[in-house]
């Protein structure tokens, strides 16, 4: 597709996006009560990091490969890629992974980081890679976490899985790079495609200490979704939990009222003010793009666009449009693209 064809698609899609949004407005909370009601819904007690890591020196990266503890029980896998040269303290960047992936994944994009300078750091998701004792299978012990999670009975001891928990995760990570003497805690970036995109949302959104974010196929309405009848894909990525979900409740197929029961006790919130449309607004005005696909089944476009338009709202009312961008590519699914790698490398090099 020519740039000047892309262009005119992006432009119409934009359009849409602003009737979409002013024909399904949402009333939210103010962007402060969603920070705080967040942060008491995740936040427990803190403990040392206690950190380790084995460090791997070559003659175009430093690689430092350890973990560091979130909460008493979590140890968090980390991998690291640092520059060989430029000056410290480095700019970072904490990249995530989709489902049923682990950091190594992201190995590529943080080899690139740190070709431009930038520290490249990735983290296994709760249930995932090493978090897993052998390392996880896909995304089967992420499933069997969710089904768990759903078949608790002790309400005080609920715990969330399903995207919330890593977000906490994602906080501690930030918390010890901070404190890291050879990065400037000033310039922390964060991204992620899908399920890592989803958690960079629900993380980045109410640490302001993140100053860069790019989201990659992550971008939607669950409010959307169950209203228009278009939550199958998103069920996809932990369908067995919801299959257990309507059989405990007495259905014989899933429907948008055993999905939402799913979604109230395992992301409580993720309909009303913790849907990405309340939860972008609190990014501005910090520098942020959102890339999607025009036929995304997980992140379907209406619903992104809805989600863009609020955040784009904030970012106007701030005068910082200079800050967000929106790519959209026309015709595909579910996927992030070679395109998508190089638009993510080239916002984190201009902004951090």
């Amino acid at each position: 597709m020519s740039l000047e064809i892309k262009a005119i698609y992006i432009t119409v899609a934009l359009f849409f996006c602003t009737l979409i949004s002013s024909a399904q407005q949402t009333t939210y909370p103010p962007t402060d009560k969603v920070a705080a009601d967040f942060k008491k819904l995740l936040e427990r007690p803190r403990v040392p990091f206690k950190p380790f890591f084995e460090e791997i020196k070559t003659d175009s990266v430093i690689i430092e490969r350890g973990y560091i503890y979130s909460d008493r029980n979590e140890k968090v896998p980390f991998l690291i890629y640092k520059p060989v040269t430029g000056t410290k303290p480095y700019p970072a960047v904490i990249f995530l992974h989709g489902t049923g992936g682990k950091k190594e994944d992201c190995k590529e994009m943080l080899y690139q980081l740190s070709k431009r300078g930038i520290m490249g750091v990735a983290i296994d998701a709760r249930f995932h890679g090493e978090r897993i004792k052998g390392g996880a299978h896909g995304s089967k012990e992420y499933v069997a976490a969710a089904t768990a999670a759903w078949e608790n009975k002790d309400k005080a001891h609920q715990n969330h899985p399903f995207l919330f928990d890593t977000a906490f995760d994602l906080w501690r990570m930030t918390d010890y790079l901070s404190d890291r003497m050879d990065v400037d805690p000033k310039r922390i970036g964060m991204g992620g495609i899908s399920m890592g995109g989803i958690e960079t949302w629900l993380a980045a959104s109410v640490d302001k200490r993140i100053k860069v974010v790019v989201l990659d196929i992550a971008v939607q309405s669950f409010k959307w979704s169950l209203d228009n009848d278009k939550w199958q894909g998103r069920v996809g990525t932990i369908q067995a939990t919801h299959l257990r979900a309507a059989h405990d409740l007495g259905d014989s197929v899933l429907n948008k009222h055993n999905v939402k029961a799913v979604w109230d006790k395992l992301i409580p919130g993720i309909t009303g003010e913790f849907d990405c449309p309340s939860m972008l607004r609190l990014m501005a005005p910090r520098a942020m793009l959102v890339i999607g696909t025009e036929n995304d089944p997980n992140c379907p476009l209406p619903g992104a666009n809805i989600a863009y338009a609020s955040a784009l709202k904030s970012y106007e009312q701030q005068n910082a449009t200079d800050k967000i961008h929106r790519d959209v590519t026309p015709k595909l699914g579910h996927t992030s693209t070679p395109e998508h790698f190089k638009m993510t490398l080239d916002w984190f090099s201009k902004w951090l």
